[in-house]
């Protein structure tokens, strides 16, 4: 591995077939970094943190690139949504939910791991950001589109898969709309984060601000997260089994859930941030 060091640089951290844990915590876990406002993810800050050094030290040591852990962090989300939507019944529904569940973990760890390994590696770019935010895309996407399959039942038409689609749908605009704010201040040459900070985010409208505040607290936009749903997904193919419905019952309700809570936080979100100060 070449020394990518700019010249004067003394930087004291080991190469990275020398690191230790310790060194992984201390250049690829900033001060600060579990506290990220609407960035760490609180499965991140509850465990997920204190796992990945161990993996990105083994990955360090394999050679691998930021950006090749990115593409397998896309890679795990998006094959967590195939094996959530294949055609089984029965108790093999639960063990596919599992599945599911399993590899949106190890999505949760690989999207930890290449920014740790990129900060120890000072190998940080706009392109890793980029496939970063594409990689949450799809396999949130992907996700509740294989949702919308296994309340078909099957890999076919059907008014579950389109309520899956639109679950996606709205999922993939959610992310657009907060992205697009960062699109827009570029185009119009101002900074991405508006003056003021986290009050920049609040509505100028109290009625406005009061309603995303109960919003926030009640969370139930979460259920439409990768990892939250992978849970609920599992919980509801539990229940069917549990009760031995011959349709996939709990999975359907859920499912219904999802796209009435992804169609709402849509609308929400966009007033949210028309009201608030971060287009100005």
């Amino acid at each position: 591995m070449a020394d990518t060091r700019a010249p004067g640089d003394h930087d004291p951290r080991p190469s990275r077939r020398t690191a230790t844990i310790a060194d992984i915590r201390r250049y690829g876990q900033p001060p600060g970094l579990k506290e990220r406002r609407n960035e760490e993810h609180w499965a991140g800050r509850l465990y997920m943190r204190t796992l990945s050094p161990y993996f990105a030290w083994i990955f360090l040591r394999l050679g691998l690139s930021p950006n090749q852990l990115t593409y397998l962090m896309m890679l795990s989300g998006i094959v967590a949504g195939l094996v959530v939507s294949l055609p089984v019944t029965g108790t093999a529904t639960l063990w596919t939910a599992l599945g599911g569940a399993l590899l949106i973990q190890i999505y949760l760890l690989l999207d930890c791991v290449d920014g740790e390994v990129a900060r120890y590696l000072r190998q940080t770019s706009v392109a890793g950001v980029y496939l970063d935010r594409i990689g949450h895309y799809l396999s949130e996407v992907s996700l509740l589109i294989g949702l919308g399959f296994a309340a078909q039942g099957g890999w076919e038409n059907g008014g579950w898969v389109e309520l899956g689609l639109l679950a996606a749908l709205g999922a993939a605009l959610i992310k657009a709309e907060t992205d697009n704010v960062v699109v827009a201040r570029a185009k119009s040459g101002l900074p991405a984060d508006p003056v003021g900070g986290d009050r920049a985010l609040r509505p100028r409208s109290t009625g406005i601000a009061l309603a995303r505040q109960a919003a926030s607290m009640l969370r139930f936009h979460r259920i439409i997260g990768a990892v939250e749903l992978s849970l609920l997904i599992v919980a509801a193919a539990a229940l069917d089994t549990v009760l031995g419905n011959d349709t996939p019952a709990a999975i359907r309700v859920l499912t219904v859930a999802v796209a009435a809570v992804a169609v709402l936080q849509t609308l929400l979100h966009l007033v949210s941030i028309l009201a608030s100060r971060r287009l100005k």
